[in-house]
């Protein structure tokens, strides 16, 4: 008997069913938007995060040299894979590239409730585009996600930030302040105590008046943006409220502006970032980490080797993550079991009947069970019962004889017979219904 890896877990066809449909409406709605479907490597060279990220990421990363002798690495996250692809093609590819993904995600590190060391998340991602529109598009697909799983205002909020309001507020310090450093902190705010927060920006070479300022100017809500790039003396910080403020106005327009609170604590800890940056909480605390996030990151494409292309997107975790803690708070979590629309039932030497009644019921697209195990009736009744199957077509010996089949209800247990010639026939979804 062998158990499965701390962090990873399996996954049962009831379970599986809830994930499926959460999935389906989060990648529908990225259609709707007119994203498009990739798939990527799990693997990827360890070099690529090392140069991203710092050689302080192998720690957190599965890898391994594999027979070829390369330092191989199961992917942490999608952004350096598409960047790569879009460096790979970026003279053919119309802009903007909207490309929508969900597959599986690898990280070694404490496992938490909603944390898993395997996890599924959906990426959505537009390069190419440097307008206000392009961020609040993403904005838009995200609460129109959630808003399609079930949820409302009163279930979640985007609080939503800009990096270069931190950095030009940093920068207005006549400090030598590592601003990258201070930001990590900033993200860290809400998860550590006061005393080591502000120890951790006169670390990042605030004083600790500055850091206490900082934080202060960091409290701004709607209202203070303008004041704030007044006091600062940051033109930085002007331009970036300016366009924090031009994202917030298409969100209006784009009708998500309800879901969005100023938030400027909210820094998303990877370098990466480089302007408006957004992260989902649930509205009642009870969900108490992000549910997910995502930003502007202009200069990746860049650095990977390609010509100067803007980016944003987001990534919700879709299973082994916070998002379904979310659903399953709010009480919208879809019910956890499998549904079939017909099990066709053989009793004697009926197979060739049968078949051909699964078959056409099939093409019609409908799902469609029957007996594999030569089981007796009442034991394909219960196997029916247990796949939740909506209707029972019986074909019978005795039926047979009678140019019949019995249709029968399994929610209310009433049955009756049809012409084994007319079923389907032509009925999208015959049901006893089409027949008593």
């Amino acid at each position: 008997m062998y158990d499965s890896l701390k962090g990873f877990r399996d996954v049962y066809p009831a379970e599986m069913a809830a994930y499926r449909q959460v999935i389906d409406e989060i990648e529908t709605t990225a259609r709707q938007y007119g994203f498009r479907e990739i798939t990527t490597p799990a693997l990827e060279a360890t070099e690529m995060y090392v140069d991203k990220s710092g050689e302080e990421i192998v720690e957190e990363l599965y890898h391994f040299e594999d027979k070829g002798g390369r330092d191989v690495a199961l992917t942490p996250e999608l952004t350096p894979t598409v960047a790569r692809m879009v460096v790979a093609k970026q003279q053919e590819l119309s802009k903007p590239i909207k490309w929508v993904s969900t597959r599986p995600f690898w990280r070694y590190e404490q496992v938490q409730q909603g944390r898993f060391r395997e996890f599924h998340q959906t990426n959505i991602d537009i390069f190419g585009s440097s307008e206000p529109t392009a961020d609040a598009e993403i904005l838009a697909v995200a609460a129109d996600m959630l808003t399609r799983l079930g949820l409302s205002s009163d279930d979640f909020d985007f609080r939503v930030s800009h990096r270069d309001i931190l950095t030009g507020l940093l920068e207005s310090f006549e400090a030598d302040v590592d601003t990258q450093d201070a930001i990590r902190v900033v993200d860290k705010r809400a998860k550590i105590d006061r005393d080591e927060y502000v120890q951790g920006l006169t670390d990042a070479g605030l004083s600790p008046a500055q850091a206490e300022q900082f934080d202060e100017w960091l409290q701004a809500g709607d209202d203070d943006l303008a004041a704030l790039a007044e006091m600062s003396g940051s033109e930085q910080v002007a331009d970036a409220v300016e366009n924090l403020e031009a994202v917030l106005a298409a969100a209006e327009d784009f009708g998500v502006r309800e879901y969005c609170t100023i938030s400027l604590t909210t820094a998303r800890g990877f370098d990466y970032y480089t302007g408006v940056v957004f992260e989902c909480f649930d509205s009642t605390g009870e969900v108490s980490r992000a549910v997910f996030g995502g930003g502007r990151y202009d200069d990746l494409i860049e650095g990977f080797g390609g010509e100067p292309t803007p980016a944003v997107g987001f990534a919700p975790g879709v299973l082994n993550s916070t998002l379904p803690l979310l659903l399953q708070r709010a009480g919208v979590w879809p019910e956890e079991a499998v549904s079939t629309d017909y099990y066709v039932l053989q009793v004697g030497d009926t197979r060739p009947v049968a078949a051909r009644i699964a078959r056409e019921l099939r093409a019609a697209g409908h799902v469609v069970e029957a007996d594999v195990s030569d089981r007796s009736f009442g034991a394909q009744m219960g196997y029916a019962d247990s796949i939740n199957a909506e209707t029972v077509v019986i074909v019978g010996e005795n039926d047979l004889e009678n140019d019949e089949v019995t249709v029968k209800d399994m929610a209310s247990g009433e049955q009756t017979t049809a012409p084994v010639d007319g079923f389907p026939g032509d009925h999208e979804r015959p049901t006893h219904d089409d027949f008593a």
